[in-house]
């Protein structure tokens, strides 16, 4: 019996690393959707088929609810200039998700400087 080879381990890191880049590029130079403002890629999920990837995002400028629904509607052009650059069967559906951790993070900090400002006038 022979064994296959199985698939590098870390591919699929690599692919959601690539997709990372090239979305980071389409969405700066190619997208001209007025919904879509400054928009950082933080990161992607994918499938181990490849059929879908979660892409999550944070916004610098606009509303997020906004960001979401225009880069969701532009999944499909999105996807079609991914396929260009790609060199991989199955280039995967995309579904954006807007990133809360940056907000998360910065209402922590801010909770942790009452606590040592009030920590602070208590001695």
């Amino acid at each position: 019996m022979v064994k296959r080879k199985a698939a590098a381990p870390n591919r699929s890191l690599k692919v959601a690393d690539q997709i990372q880049r090239d979305l980071t590029e389409l969405i700066a130079r190619e997208l001209k959707d007025p919904r879509v403002g400054m928009v950082t890629i933080q990161g992607v999920e994918i499938t181990p088929d490849y059929a879908h990837a979660k892409v999550y995002f944070s916004v610098l400028t606009g509303s997020p609810d906004e960001c979401v629904e225009g880069l969701n509607q532009a999944a499909g052009f999105l996807r079609a200039g991914l396929f260009k650059r790609l060199h991989i069967h199955t280039v995967p559906t995309l579904h954006f998700l807007y990133d809360r951790t940056t907000e998360k993070a910065s209402d922590m900090n801010a909770l942790i400087a009452r606590a040592v400002a009030s920590r602070a006038k208590e001695d």
